[in-house]
């Protein structure tokens, strides 16, 4: 009798942070362009600390619903609702998108993305690369789970291709791949130091400004987990 029952999950502050958060958005109460009211002043009306805030604000800035600009405040960012409930849903009607398309969809972006960042990165790219990676490594080291922090890394390369359309999309995939990945526990601590140096790989083609290079480091790179999502 016992397999008829579900186990019963508590939720997360920062997750119930983040739904209501993007519930109003959803519903217009709060439009793009407006300014949420200051961390402080939330957190004690949520009735949360300011660090689940803190963090509930930075998963929903990673996937671009939030922008939080120095002096100014955390602002709601449209392309990031688009995104979420037009794009995928209305348009790419990816709602229960396989693992497998997920990924075939992210190496056709992807590789494009490394060669054009190494045709268009700018001094400043390569700071926001490395700080990317950086802060990959300093997980992995920490045996902690860096998906996300592997995803942000993929998403500055993105950025550096300065191609809008093209990082964009990868904003509308990013969730899924992370909710994924860890469903089908694709990165162990093999992978990750395996991981590690070839994102190195990948900055240095950048660096040298060297495209076909850093396409096929990038394509290398995430050969084995297109291998592995075609298993599944």
């Amino acid at each position: 009798m016992l397999e008829n029952f579900n186990k019963i999950k508590l939720a997360n502050p920062v997750d119930l942070i983040i739904e209501q958060i993007r519930e109003l958005i959803i519903s217009g109460a709060v439009k793009p362009g407006e300014k949420l009211p200051p961390e402080r002043k939330l957190a004690e009306h949520l009735g949360v600390s300011r660090n689940q805030l803190r963090e509930a604000i930075n998963k929903l800035q990673f996937y671009g619903i939030l922008k939080v600009v120095p002096q100014s405040g955390t602002i709601v960012n449209g392309i990031g609702i688009t995104a979420l409930e037009g794009l995928i849903s209305d348009i790419l009607k990816i709602e229960k998108a396989d693992f497998k398309s997920l990924v075939d969809t992210r190496v056709l972006l992807e590789k494009e993305s490394a060669k054009l960042a190494a045709l268009n990165r700018t001094q400043d790219d390569i700071v926001q690369i490395s700080n990317a990676l950086a802060a990959y490594e300093a997980k992995v080291i920490e045996k902690q789970v860096a998906v996300e922090e592997d995803l942000l890394f993929h998403i500055k390369i993105a950025e550096a291709s300065k191609n809008t359309v093209l990082k964009s999309l990868m904003m509308i995939i990013t969730p899924d791949i992370v909710k994924s990945f860890i469903e089908y526990k694709v990165c162990d601590d093999r992978r990750n130091n395996l991981t590690i140096n070839e994102h190195k790989k990948i900055v240095e083609m950048i660096i040298d400004q060297d495209a076909k290079a850093a396409e096929n480091a990038m394509l290398e790179h995430l050969s084995e987990v297109k291998e592995f999502s075609h298993k599944t």
